[in-house]
């Protein structure tokens, strides 16, 4: 059997239009959760990424399977803002400031994960410890860069931050007079170290 260039091309061609569908859902079904929740349509899913529904099915054949995937996508998102915010960013702060800004928009587009999954709590946990794993150590280099630059003061732990940020975004939904970014605003004045320089631009 021949599998010469001419039949490899059309393959990878398909390989790469399967990519890009895959991707086009992640990021239409992250906004629509956003605005809907985890229950919205699926057709309204596919209608925003430009494809079909077979496509979404193809790709992701169970509603758990979608949302753990898009779940997942913006771990990683998160994972390399964190990174690339240190090497860009004014300052240190600065970049762990715009990362948990990146963070709690996360936090808030996860909301219904636990009750789409309830089913498959085996699943909901691995996703937890992956979270952690991907997510712990780009909160502690960003903390560790602030403390050696002297923006922040030592000893604050990267998973307690995490997790009361994570505290403060509850109730976000069920509650429009409520917004937790005020709050973690004040949590992130609190760790400046003192002095005439250390207003919310900086």
């Amino acid at each position: 059997m021949e599998s010469g260039p001419a039949g490899k091309a059309p393959a990878r061609s398909r390989r790469a239009d399967a990519q890009r569908n895959e991707q086009a859902v992640l990021t239409a079904a992250a906004e629509v959760f956003v605005s809907s929740g985890v229950d919205a349509p699926i057709r309204r899913i596919a209608a925003r990424a430009g494809v079909g529904m077979g496509t979404v099915y193809r790709h992701f054949p169970t509603r758990a399977d979608l949302v753990t995937a898009v779940y997942r996508h913006q771990i990683e998102e998160c994972a390399e803002a964190g990174p690339r915010l240190l090497a860009e960013a004014g300052s240190p702060f600065a970049a762990l400031r715009q990362w948990i800004n990146l963070f709690v928009d996360f936090l808030v587009t996860k909301h219904g994960l636990a009750d789409a999954l309830q089913s498959d709590s085996s699943r909901f946990a691995a996703l937890h410890t992956y979270f952690l794993d991907r997510l712990l150590p780009v909160c502690t280099q960003l903390l560790d860069a602030a403390v050696e630059a002297g923006d922040i003061r030592p000893g604050t732990q990267p998973y307690e931050l995490m997790r009361g940020i994570g505290n403060l975004c509850i109730g976000r939904d069920s509650d429009p007079r409520y917004d937790p970014r005020r709050l973690i605003e004040l949590l992130l004045r609190g760790l400046r170290h003192p002095g005439p320089d250390t207003g919310p631009g900086r």
